[in-house]
């Protein structure tokens, strides 16, 4: 491994959870019944709960792991309408009264966190900057031409500017007025706070696993230990869904992962929030800790499972904050997974058009501050029977025969294939008692290829590579130290449990003879 780690923290770990005493929650130990069952405590599965108790409905909460520590732990926390280049795509692509509800939507589910936050008094470090996208090369310049074209077809409040506030090169720019920021960990610790208040009953490492639909229009959710929860509906909003009922969500999005640094700078930060859109392009905005500015400089961003060493996206990134920032220190790293629709829009409604009765929210991109707040709108009105004037957008069912989207369908499932075979093929020549202390790789144990890791207190972890979801094999993340799938995202520790799904099954341990 490279030499990076002596200039940043040497575990990934996100600034959101840092200093702050959040609540903790029991596992569930027994059946229950209730009107709604969540699973999944992000941005969408706390929000969906907190608005179905402010209606009066009896919640249970369920999270596999800690509550606000899955995608949303990992965010980079932006509360905008900004989502990289995407109205020209959109009006293209679904028309402009559509593209026009998608930049609606979001600026609803903007206004209702800033709402909230305001009459709740919520100390979440929300603030209002404008996000400005930018660009160097002349093809960046025509993306962000078209995208201004848009923006004014949609009656966007921004425009094209030749000088952004901070001072990183740029030819030109995109600004989007009136955006925000904020602590999205001490936000939603607040709102679980009020949760508790209205009854809703919350409970850690507790492993949703699959539902079972019954007469009376009932659904049962198994948990991995065994227990069993009883419910009207089901709200899944575990970033991919456990449950896929013939959904075959795993072959309709992308799994993409980017990289994080909190960094302090020895020159000022701008106010702002700012993101280029050049092939090679990083993000930057701002938070205050403790009274300082700390600036988060994201990018790098890969399918997961595949390409370079995963260190080295780390390394690019410190290259970058030397370069751009005047870096003073890392203070912390970390990574994020992102799942990614065929058209961009995420999947957000009824399950299939057969179940009326679970819900999913998935597929954000990048962008869950407003689209997982938005989830929890739709999703509150399908289970109260009201009609939301955005649910037809982003429901799941929807099908754009769009030549583009297909041609993209094809070539994700083909590359699942490339990957699938590949790796039955792969056999590599190291033996794991040849690792050194903080080292992974794929090695062959008895003719099979296995995956192992010698901790930093010598031990080895010897585990089948096979991912558990559909059978790829899994390829050693090294920055994060973790065994990850190229076909479907799935990613495992090195010890072999699972960290993200779609799989539900650890990797298989394997015993060193």
């Amino acid at each position: 491994m490279s030499n990076y780690e002596n200039n940043m923290p040497q575990f990934p770990e996100p600034i959101w959870r840092q200093q702050l005493n959040l609540p903790t929650y029991s596992v569930l130990n027994e059946d229950n019944q209730t009107e709604v069952v969540v699973v999944g405590a992000g941005i969408s599965g706390i929000t969906t709960a907190y608005l179905l108790a402010k209606e009066g409905k009896k919640v249970t909460l369920i999270e596999a792991g800690k509550v606000i520590n899955g995608t949303t732990g990992h965010t980079t926390a932006k509360i905008t309408s900004q989502h990289d280049v995407i109205y020209d795509h959109l009006i293209s692509h679904i028309g402009l009264e559509r593209a026009r509800q998608y930049y609606e939507s979001n600026e609803q589910a903007k206004q209702f966190i800033e709402n909230l936050v305001k009459q709740n008094n919520i100390h979440c470090n929300f603030e209002k900057h404008d996000a400005f996208l930018y660009a160097n090369t002349e093809e960046g310049i025509k993306k962000l031409n078209k995208e201004a074209d848009a923006y004014q077809q949609l009656e966007i409040d921004g425009e094209l500017v030749e000088q952004i506030p901070f001072n990183i090169p740029h030819k030109k720019a995109l600004v989007m007025r009136n955006q925000a920021h904020f602590h999205p960990v001490k936000y939603l610790a607040a709102l679980l706070q009020e949760m508790e208040s209205l009854g809703v009953e919350v409970y850690e490492n507790t492993t949703a696993t699959d539902i079972i639909e019954e007469k009376h229009k009932k659904a049962v959710v198994q948990t991995s230990n065994g227990h069993k929860i009883t419910a009207d509906f089901v709200a899944c909003c575990t970033h991919f869904p456990f449950f896929d009922g013939l959904g075959f969500y795993f072959t309709r999005m992308m799994a993409e992962r980017s990289y994080v640094l909190a960094v302090k700078t020895q020159d000022t930060f701008p106010n702002g929030m700012y993101m280029g859109v050049d092939q090679t392009s990083f993000s930057y905005r701002s938070i205050l800790q403790d009274g300082e500015k700390i600036v988060l400089l994201s990018g790098e961003s890969h399918q997961t499972g595949q390409g370079i060493p995963t260190h080295q996206h780390y390394e690019a990134l410190l290259k970058e904050a030397k370069k751009s920032l005047n870096l003073d220190s890392v203070l912390y790293r970390w990574s994020a997974q992102d799942l990614i629709t065929l058209d961009k829009i995420p999947f957000i409604g009824k399950l299939t058009h057969k179940h009326d009765h679970i819900l999913v929210a998935t597929g954000y991109k990048k962008w869950g501050m407003t689209t997982g707040t938005l989830a929890a709108l739709i999703i509150r009105d399908h289970i109260l029977g009201r009609k939301n004037a955005f649910a037809e957008l982003y429901k799941p069912q929807r099908f754009q025969a769009d030549p583009s989207d297909i041609k993209q369908f094809i070539k994700e499932n083909a590359d699942v294939a490339k990957h699938f075979v590949s790796g039955k093929l792969d056999k590599p020549s190291k033996h794991p008692r040849s690792l050194n202390k903080d080292e992974g790789c794929a090695v062959t144990v008895d003719g099979e290829r296995c995956g192992a890791y010698r901790d930093q207190n010598g031990e080895l972890h010897i585990v089948d590579t096979t991912c558990t979801h559909l059978g790829c094999e899994t390829e050693w993340n090294s920055g994060d130290r973790t065994w990850d799938c190229p076909c479907h995202g799935s990613r495992f520790s090195y010890d072999g449990s699972v960290v993200e799904g779609p799989a539900k099954k650890p990797l298989k341990r394997v015993e060193l003879q």
